[in-house]
C-alpha cells in the first residue's frame, strides 16, 4: 500500500466505552460507546462520526475486541473490521497493526492478533518522535487502564507486544481514572475514626474519587457512571457512600473527600509498583512523555518515587481536546507518513 500525502486521512480508535477519532492535523471527536451493550450498532455509530468529518482513507485501531459480547479476540476483530467496511468501504480502510503496518482489512481478518489492542503501540511512536534520544518513557493513563511503554532513541522497545503479556510484565496496568471499580483498589475505607469494609459490587469508581478531589471535571450530563447519574461531585459522594453501605444522607463531603484519598493513595501505590519494577535506577535526565487523562496521577507517582524526571506533556503539546484522543492522533500521522 503506498501512502501519499495527497490522501485525506481519518483515523478511529475503537474500544470498549468510546469511540475516538482524528485527522492528524487537529480535528478530533469522541463519543462514549458501550461495545459489551451496543455492537450491533457499530457500523452505525462509525458512519456517523464519518459524517462529522469525510475523508478519502480510514485509518483504525482498536482495543474493543476485547469486550465480552465477543467470544474471543478474533470474533471481536471481525466484527471491527467488518464494521468498519460497511461504513467506510472495505477498500478505503486500514487497520494498524502491533508491527508498525497498515493492513488491508482481509490481511487484518487472518491477522487478528497483529490488530487486537493496537493503540498503545502508535501512541508510543507518536511519543518517541517527542523524545528521540537516549532513555525515555511513555506514561498513557487513560479511563480504564495505564500503558507503560518503555522508549530507546524514539523507539517503542516493550518486553510484551500482545495485552496478555504487556500484563504479565507490568506495562499494561488495568486501573484508569474513571472506569476502576473502587473494590478492585480497595477492600475498606476510613471513616470517621474507624474502617469500614467496601461492598464487592460497583457502586462507585475511580471517577468519583477523582471528581470528588478535583482531579477531574464535572459533567452533569454524563450517564457513564457507576449508577448512570451525573458525574458530579454531589453525585459521586452518594456513590461513595453505598460502596459502603452508608446512608447517603448522613455521610458528609468531608467522609467522601476522606474516602477518595484513600482510593487514589491505593490507585498511586497500584501504579509506583508496575513502575518500579520497569524502570530501574529512574534518574532525572530521564524522559518521560505523559499522555492521556491521568497525568496528575502519573506526576502523583513520580512524587512517590522520588523522581523528577523530564517531561513532556502531551496536553501541552497538543492541546486538552487532541490529547483526549492521542491514539487516533497517532494512526493519522502515521497512516500520512509524518510519524
Amino acid at each position: 500500500m503506498s501512502l501519499t500525502s495527497i490522501n485525506s486521512w481519518l483515523a478511529f480508535d475503537i474500544g470498549g466505552a468510546n469511540i475516538k477519532a482524528a485527522d492528524g492535523r487537529g480535528w478530533s471527536h469522541s463519543e462514549p460507546f458501550a461495545m459489551w451493550q451496543d455492537w450491533k450498532r457499530l457500523p452505525d455509530a462509525i458512519a456517523h462520526i464519518k459524517s462529522l468529518h469525510p475523508a478519502t482513507h480510514y485509518a483504525v485501531t482498536m482495543t474493543g475486541e476485547i469486550a465480552d459480547c465477543f467470544s474471543d479476540r478474533r470474533e471481536g476483530v471481525e466484527h471491527i473490521v467488518g464494521s468498519c467496511s460497511i461504513a467506510a468501504g472495505e477498500n478505503a480502510v486500514f487497520f494498524y497493526s502491533v508491527d508498525g503496518t497498515l493492513l488491508r482489512a482481509d490481511k487484518a481478518t487472518h491477522q487478528p492478533l497483529q490488530v487486537a489492542a493496537s493503540n498503545w503501540h502508535a501512541l508510543a511512536r507518536l511519543a518517541g518522535s517527542l523524545a528521540p534520544s537516549g532513555r525515555s518513557w511513555l506514561i498513557d493513563i487513560g479511563s480504564t487502564t495505564t500503558d507503560i511503554v518503555p522508549l530507546a532513541y524514539g523507539q517503542p522497545i516493550p518486553q510484551g507486544m500482545t495485552d496478555w503479556d504487556r500484563l504479565l510484565y507490568g506495562e499494561l496496568v488495568y486501573t484508569g481514572m474513571e472506569r476502576t471499580p473502587v473494590p478492585a483498589l480497595v477492600r475498606s475505607l476510613p471513616h470517621r475514626g474507624s474502617t469500614r469494609p467496601v461492598a464487592c459490587e460497583c457502586f462507585a469508581t475511580s471517577q468519583d474519587a477523582w471528581l470528588l478531589l478535583g482531579g477531574l471535571p464535572e459533567n452533569a450530563t454524563s450517564n457513564t457512571t457507576a449508577d448512570k447519574k451525573p458525574a458530579t461531585r454531589d453525585a459521586a459522594r452518594i456513590r461513595m457512600a453505598r460502596s459502603m453501605l452508608l446512608e447517603p444522607a448522613s455521610f458528609t463531603f468531608a467522609d467522601a473527600i476522606e474516602a477518595a484519598t484513600a482510593i487514589v493513595e491505593s490507585q498511586t501505590l497500584l501504579i509506583q509498583d508496575a513502575m518500579g519494577s520497569l524502570i530501574q535506577n529512574p534518574l532525572p535526565e530521564d524522559h518521560v512523555v505523559l499522555s492521556g487523562q491521568g497525568e496528575i496521577l502519573a506526576r502523583r507517582v513520580f512524587d512517590h518515587m522520588g523522581w523528577n524526571p523530564q517531561t513532556v506533556s502531551l496536553k501541552d503539546v497538543l492541546g486538552p481536546e487532541l490529547s483526549r484522543v492521542a491514539p487516533a492522533h497517532a494512526v493519522a500521522m502515521i497512516a500520512q507518513q509524518r510519524v
